[in-house]
């Protein structure tokens, strides 16, 4: 009876795995990096794209399904494209950033990316990770759950994804390098997109607004992505509410609301009911100004048509927040929550094996090589940091970080990222946004190329400190290669006794980007079961330049199962 018992388990066990394994595939495509010419803001503007199309081609896989990424660089830059928010279990190698886990694609160079999609459903993105290439290199990731599952939500009519973005009248690789040798702030953008199109508020756009057709009584999942360099955004659609479902590919309960916000780097999946009268209305894209840090208004629309609307009716305009309305914002970071039930859903570890105090901001540096238009006051340019380390990438050294970790490469870089500042301060204090003796005596940071090792399968809990040294604003933390609980959120400076009994251990958000408040914090934890160098930096692009970034270097663990394998042979070199 035994031996019958068992083979039926195992008969059984084989048929999971024949089903498992017949719902996964391998999505094969080309990506052919080059440089193209389109007409925007009245003038033909030469940028850089995948396959010819800005955004570039929509990555459609299921969960289980494998994915292989063939990348071209026909480009005169370097290149390389990250996943963002893909967890790469043991596939660090196709995580994408320069000179982190791989040396970057010369021009006429070509590389193959390849991971599996395990754990994960919903939406995604992927984007250069070299120079501000990103802002015209990118795409969506859409995750569909395996064959016979479905969503944990209403059936819905059509899904469309949301690509937010940004444009400049110029080269984005020349605003980046003009930024580098004076020491200062960059070029901002001209315009923001709603899936490549400019929208009618800009010039030489009345053509180029991105309409959405509908059908009245319907829903629509719309699958949201701010692939902005450095706009945050308040989203909304005239007299309609959205229902959140998904934020950064983790199903959540459901939450109501009739303003979406994002960050650079997030996601956030939403249903439409198109239940309003028949017509036209705006959707509307416009930045949340958490500073006023070279404000600009660069606000654009794009248009829901119900099917059997008047050509001529003009579109109804959404009321829009303010600006500076930061309380909504607040509101919309903190009151979703994961959903428990999902698949997928990862508990909170309640153990904790180390516990970082990070705060972070923007600083100054030395200005090493003085001269007319290189230098800001007292002799410095700008920069950033976290926890008094401004980042460098290292460049010339030979192998990225992931290499210099495989092969036991030393001179690549240090392994004594701190867990706390060097000194405590009052981090939020308003004073520090002006440059005085005070503020510049805690401004500067030395260069490095610094990560915290973490023991395999340990469990860290970060506190996110946000400064006010030259300003404050809303900055988006991503980390590589995990998702992570938000905890708490709170404005000022954090302090344990007040503020670990707001934890949410229950159903916390699960994200790969967080947006931590200005003049606030953040607490995340994560557990560190992903072997590789997995880079953490702010996705406001200005700064990483500056050095806003760290990296987490995660041991192997004791099987091969737990280990960085062998690089592919055709890595770029460096």
């Amino acid at each position: 009876m035994r031996r019958f018992v068992f083979s039926l388990a195992w008969s059984f066990g084989l048929l999971l795995l024949a089903s498992s394994l017949a719902s996964a595939a391998i999505v094969e495509q080309t990506f052919n990096v080059e440089d193209i010419t389109v007409q925007r803001l009245c003038r033909p503007q030469v940028i850089t794209a995948v396959n010819g199309t800005l955004p570039g081609p929509t990555l459609y896989a299921r969960e289980g399904d494998t994915v292989i990424i063939h990348l071209v660089n026909k480009s005169p830059y370097n290149m390389t494209i990250h996943w963002h928010g893909i967890i790469q279990f043991l596939t660090p190698w196709s995580d994408g950033p320069e000179y982190i886990t791989q040396c970057p694609i010369p021009s006429g160079g070509n590389y193959t990316y390849k991971f599996k999609v395990t754990g994960q459903e919903g939406t995604l993105w992927w984007h250069a990770h070299t120079s501000y290439l990103r802002a015209t290199v990118h795409g969506a990731i859409i995750i569909k759950p395996r064959l016979g599952h479905s969503y944990p939500f209403p059936r819905v009519y059509q899904e469309v994804p949301i690509l937010l973005s940004e444009w400049w009248s110029a080269n984005v690789v020349e605003v980046e390098r003009n930024a580098t040798d004076t020491g200062n702030a960059p070029q901002r953008s001209n315009a923001t997109s709603i899936n490549g199109f400019l929208g009618d508020l800009y010039n030489c756009s009345q053509d180029q607004t991105y309409k959405l057709k509908v059908k009245q009584g319907k829903t629509y999942l719309l699958r949201i992505i701010n692939a902005a360099l450095d706009e945050q955004h308040f989203f909304k659609i005239a007299n309609h509410s959205f229902t959140v479902v998904a934020l950064d590919a983790v199903y959540t309960n459901h939450y109501e609301t009739d303003v979406v916000v994002i960050a650079p780097g997030q996601t956030v999946d939403v249903l439409l009911k198109t239940n309003q009268v028949v017509g036209s209305y705006y959707m509307v894209a416009t930045p949340y100004r958490s500073s006023d840090v070279n404000s600009h208004n660069v606000t654009t629309r794009g248009i829901v048509v119900y099917d059997g609307a008047s050509q001529t009716q003009t579109p109804i305009m959404p009321i829009l927040p303010d600006s500076h309305d930061t309380p909504l914002a607040h509101k919309f970071y903190t009151n979703i929550t994961g959903l428990t039930s999902g698949r997928h859903w990862v508990p909170v570890p309640r153990k904790v094996d180390e516990h970082m105090f990070i705060t972070f901001g923007i600083g100054l540096e030395q200005c090493i090589n003085p001269g007319p238009g290189r230098c800001l006051a007292a002799n410095s340019r700008l920069s950033a940091n976290m926890n008094n380390e401004s980042f460098v990438l290292p460049q010339g050294r030979g192998a990225s970080l992931l290499e210099a970790f495989y092969k036991n490469i030393s001179g690549v870089y240090t392994k004594d990222f701190p867990n706390n500042p060097p000194f405590e301060f009052n981090y939020t204090d308003p004073a520090l946004s002006t440059l005085n003796a005070t503020t510049i005596a805690i401004a500067f940071a030395p260069k490095s190329t610094k990560v915290k090792t973490l023991k395999w399968n340990s469990t860290i809990e970060i506190v996110y400190q946000n400064t006010a040294i030259l300003g404050t604003e809303n900055h988006p933390i991503h980390i590589h290669g995990f998702n992570f609980h938000v905890l708490a959120q709170g404005f000022g400076n954090y302090n344990a006794t007040r503020d670990e009994p707001k934890f949410n251990f229950d159903n916390p958000q699960l994200r790969n980007t967080i947006a931590v408040p200005v003049g606030g914090w953040s607490v995340i934890r994560f557990q560190a079961n992903n072997p590789g160098v997995w880079f953490v930096h702010c996705h406001l692009e200005t700064h990483l330049p500056w050095g806003f970034a760290m990296a987490f270097e995660v041991e192997n663990g004791p099987t091969p199962g737990t280990s960085v394998p062998p690089p592919p042979a055709n890595l770029p070199k460096c």
